[in-house]
């Protein structure tokens, strides 16, 4: 609008889900809300029929219980269906680089080998 451009996320983070663009951080955003959500890390992976959906690695908080189904039903009610992970995977470590950033391709790579 002023002429500006504002930079939502990597072009290499971002998930095309039916020819939508999925921004990783919005959705992680919406999880990090949920009281039993400590980090969330959102990657695409790959589908036949959409090319890529959405799913999140989430670290609960230390005693916190929630369950897959809970947290896909938060993101119901707070995003777009496409924007929604269609998997929700419970990990006890986030990989991390040696300046402390969480290395989403490794996620993704992970992902990958599984299909």
């Amino acid at each position: 609008e002023d002429g500006y451009i504002k930079i939502l996320d990597r072009v290499t983070d971002i998930i095309i889900v039916g020819g939508f663009n999925v921004y990783p951080q919005e959705v992680e955003a919406i999880l990090a809300e949920h009281p039993a959500v400590n980090t969330a890390v959102v990657v695409g992976m790959p589908n036949d029929i959409s090319g890529e959906v959405p799913k999140a690695f989430v670290l609960k908080n230390k005693d916190s219980e929630v369950t897959e189904r809970e947290l896909v039903n938060f993101c119901k009610e707070r995003l777009s269906h496409y924007k929604v992970p269609r998997a929700i995977e419970f990990v006890d470590a986030l990989p991390l680089s040696a300046t402390g950033k969480i290395l989403r391709r490794v996620l993704r790579q992970k992902e990958r080998e599984k299909n």
